[in-house]
């Protein structure tokens, strides 16, 4: 034991760290020298400070250690974490226009209107994708996608995308109303890729300056998750109902249902409100049921994040109850949104696609 803890003192006494400073090719350099009694000290040669940067390449910080040896060469690691190497941060999504955030779902969508919807006969609810993407000048079905993608992907990676669309469904939506607190929306985004809801709506009630920055606690979910912007309750609700969504607001009135009374295997799309004002009159006087979580205690309300992942967590009990699980998705669909899920794992992954697309085409002429 005494031998492992001179060799780990005399190791990290050796070590030697050079971070570069953002936008700069320029390394800071510092050694750790380790005293048996005092712990790890870190020497520095000048004042130096690492900053995180969300969705850039500077998130990453390239750190390179070398032996106590002369003569040997350095090896170079580049350590990046799941936080930093997330493009799209809850707080710069949330800063985005639609089109910008349309721009994130690769797979083509489908409009979502009323017409649309009314012209489909044989679909019971909603799903938003079609089955090609557009790549370069042609499309690519999602078994193609699949197969293009399928050698860049690790099998643990796959089997685990495969286990979270077998569990998804867009039969349970969330829409956060007004929500002034990034903590809150990011939190609530998060409660709804754990629980398998695909899709979550925000409505902006202020134009000027939509959210108040607040820390990333969304752990990278809203990479996976469908996100749609509304800049009012009305052209929100309105889609919703064109897709056959059934409206329930949070509130607390006497015409209130308990969430434990609800039916949740009818496709719904539940309602969070403002932390201080609550839902919006709009939204209440367009809703379609008004629910309510019973409370138990002196305090009258939860918080906002928590009570939607208590309303997300019920719709999912109640509809495994009734139907046995969660996940409704068709084969078909499950495939799409798979290949929707490839598509998004990696920034490279529509060149590789197209690269894929390029070489498909010599061979198709050729077999003509």
């Amino acid at each position: 034991m005494s031998v492992c803890k001179t060799l780990a003192r005399t190791s990290l006494s050796c070590l030697e760290f050079r971070a570069r400073k953002p936008n700069s090719t320029t390394l800071r350099h510092f050694t750790s020298s380790l005293s048996p009694h005092s712990g790890l000290r870190i020497k520095t040669q000048r004042p130096f400070s690492i900053s995180r940067s969300f969705g850039s390449a500077s998130g990453a910080i390239p750190l390179e250690t070398s032996d106590c040896t002369e003569g040997t060469a350095p090896h170079n690691v580049t350590l990046e974490t799941h936080q930093d190497s997330c493009k799209d941060t809850v707080q710069e999504l949330l800063s985005k226009d639609k089109d910008d955030i349309s721009r994130l779902m690769k797979m083509e969508r489908r409009l979502g209107n009323d017409d649309e919807f009314k012209d489909d006969k044989k679909r019971e609810r909603w799903f938003p994708y079609l089955n090609k993407c557009k790549v370069g000048d042609s499309y690519l079905g999602c078994d193609e996608i699949l197969e293009a993608m399928d050698p860049y992907i690790m099998e643990s990676r796959k089997e685990r995308f495969r286990n979270v669309v077998n569990n998804r469904s867009y039969s349970v939506s969330l829409v956060v109303e007004g929500l002034s607190d990034f903590g809150n929306v990011s939190a609530a985004f998060r409660s709804a890729d754990a629980l398998g809801i695909q899709s979550v709506h925000v409505v902006s009630c202020d134009s000027s300056k939509r959210y108040r920055d607040n820390r990333h606690v969304s752990m990278g979910t809203e990479k996976w998750l469908d996100i749609e912007l509304w800049s009012s309750i009305r052209e929100c609700f309105g889609i919703l109902k064109a897709r056959g969504y059934r409206i329930a607001t949070t509130h607390l009135g006497v015409d209130a249902v308990s969430v434990y009374d609800v039916d949740w295997s009818i496709p719904t799309a539940i309602v969070v409100g403002n932390e201080l004002r609550g839902i919006s009159e709009e939204a209440l006087e367009l809703s379609d049921l008004h629910c309510s979580i019973p409370m138990r205690g002196m305090v009258d309300s939860f918080n906002v994040s928590v009570a939607a992942g208590l309303l997300m967590h019920q719709a999912v009990c109640d509809r495994t109850l009734r139907m046995g699980c969660h996940g409704d998705l068709t084969q078909e669909e499950r495939q799409i949104l798979l290949a929707e899920f490839y598509l998004r794992h990696n920034q490279n992954s529509l060149r590789i696609v197209n690269e894929f697309a390029k070489r498909k085409v010599p061979s198709s002429v050729s077999k003509l």
